[in-house]
This record gives structure tokens, sequence and C-alpha cells, in this order.
């Protein structure tokens, strides 16, 4: 027994080192990634008058009639919102949500600022709006995709959509987000008195929520192929040789004719669908094909599922 406690203890331990480098990752890209997106308010939207939706957005607009820095009004906001969160979210992505919240208060208001002893302000930029709005939407996105990547939120209006969804599952997640952002640009366009600053904001969102999007699934976005075809065996052939992918037959039966078919099933890479297409219509110009995007794809070929 004692050599057995032994095995499992050494076992253990190598384990225990692998999730401490993990978490210890985790937190120092979740700083980083927050400092970018701190860097998109502090240089681009709040010189602009850009709100770009979520919390950031109402603390910008609450900052336009207080003399409240940007900064510490996204703090008191996310304070009861991450309250609520480590309840029902779980502490593990509260607690990072709670880095990254606090990282965004100090950059924005101090860092930046340059009212930390010997460290410059960054200098901002107030020359063309639609820029500000480009550049603040990439570094909100970029901010944003890499806490996601590491299982954290950037606090505010994401914890928010996540309560709704966790009790309201039906509701889409893309619904409950454009909502939530419509009041805050809504709000924007009355404090502001301007319809400009909510088309900007639009726009900042639109790009954030693009560049989120090729961060998280940039790399692991596909496209599944089902083929339906007479000549299923020679198209998989030419597949498997010249684009050097796997191919799956599926069986399947006509529903009109009661024939039994093979249909070839086939994950590809965005820059290999077009090829796999032109070649299965070489050999067969009247195939059948359906193609639709595979948001991500894991395995021999692909990423790596422990990558994850």
């Amino acid at each position: 027994m004692v050599k057995q406690n032994k095995t499992k203890s050494g076992s253990d331990a190598p384990s225990k080192r692998v999730r401490l480098r993990k978490w210890i990752l985790d937190i120092a890209i979740i700083i980083i990634a927050s400092l970018v997106y701190s860097l998109g308010v502090h240089s681009f939207s709040a010189p602009n008058g850009i709100v770009p939706g979520g919390i950031i957005g109402l603390a910008t607009v609450i900052n336009n009639f207080a003399p409240i820095p940007i900064g510490t009004l996204f703090l008191l906001i996310n304070v009861p919102l991450i309250a609520v969160g480590f309840k029902l979210l779980g502490k593990r992505r509260m607690f990072k949500t709670l880095i990254s919240v606090a990282v965004i208060t100090v950059a924005t208001d101090w860092l930046f600022v340059g009212l930390i002893a010997g460290i410059p302000a960054v200098p901002t930029y107030t020359g063309d709006k639609l820029l500000a709005s480009i550049f603040s939407g990439v570094l909100f996105g970029a901010g944003s995709g890499m806490v996601f990547l590491r299982e954290g939120t950037t606090g505010g209006i994401d914890i928010v959509n996540r309560i709704i969804n966790k009790f309201n599952p039906h509701l889409r997640m893309g619904g409950i987000i454009l909502a939530s952002n419509a009041v805050v640009i809504t709000a924007a366009m009355l404090a502001f008195g301007s319809l400009e600053s909510g088309l900007y904001a639009i726009i900042a969102i639109f790009v954030s929520g693009r560049v989120t999007d090729l961060i998280l699934y940039g790399g692991l976005e596909g496209k599944m192929l089902l083929i339906f075809s007479e000549k299923f065996d020679e198209i998989a052939r030419r597949i498997i040789v010249e684009e050097g992918r796997g191919v799956t037959f599926l069986k399947g039966t006509g529903a009109f004719t009661g024939d039994d078919k093979n249909v070839i099933c086939c994950a590809v890479h965005n820059n290999q669908y077009a090829r796999v297409k032109r070649r299965a219509r070489e050999i067969d110009p009247r195939c059948f094909i359906i193609i639709t995007n595979a948001r991500e794809v894991f395995g021999e070929g692909f990423n790596s599922i422990e990558s994850q």
C-alpha cells in the first residue's frame, strides 16, 4: 500500500506542475491582452468620443457627464457583476475576469496616462474618427479574443450575456450580445446628441467582433464537404493523393430511387476546398456537393485537441 501511494504521488507531481505552468501562462496572457484592450480605450475610443459597446462604452458615456475616470467607472460597474458571476459562472473564470478588469482599470487611468512614476504617457489619436473606430475595434477584438482563449472575460456585458444565456439557453448568444450593445449605442447617441457617435460605435463593435472571431477560430476553421457521386472511389483517391486529406465514406440510401450510395465526407482547410471542389467536378461534372463551414476542426492534419 505504501508503495502504491508513493507511485501515485510521483505521477501526480508532473500533472500539478503542468497545471501550474498553464495557470501562470493564462494569467500572463490575460494581463498582456488587457493592456491591449486598454490601449484601444486610451489611444483611440475615449479621445474621439467613440463608445465601443459593453461596460467600457457605458463608462465612456458616464464620463461625458461626470469627472470620474473611465477606468474607475469600468471597475465600479463591474464589481457587482463579478460578484454575481462568482456565484453563477464559477470561481475560475471570474478570478481571471477580475485580473483583466483590474489591469484595464490601472492601465486606462494610471499606466497609459503617465501617472505611474518612470513610465511616460502613451500618445492619443484625435484625427479621423473612422480610423479611430477601426483601430479601437482591432485592439478591443485582439484583447478580448486573447482573454477568451485563456478562459477569461473582460468583464461587464460579457458577464451579463453569459448569465442571461445560462438561464435562457434557447436564446442565441449573438442575439443577446447584439441587444445589449444596442442599449449602450442608443445611450451613446442620446448622451452625445449625435447619430454619428452611434455609427462609429457600430463600426468599432463590428471590427472588434471580427478580430475576436479571427483570434478564437482563425486557425481552427475549415470546410466540410459532402460529395455525392457514382464515381466516389476515383474522387476519394484524388483527394487523398493530391490534397493529402483523409476521406470517409458514409453509407446512404436515395429516398427516391432506394439505391445504396457512398457519400464522401471530407474536412479540409479553407484554402483547399476550392481545389477539392474543382477536382470532384473534373471527374464527375454531375456530382452533387454540399459545403459547410466547420467552426473548429481537431485531429490529424489539423489542430491538436491537447493544445487547446
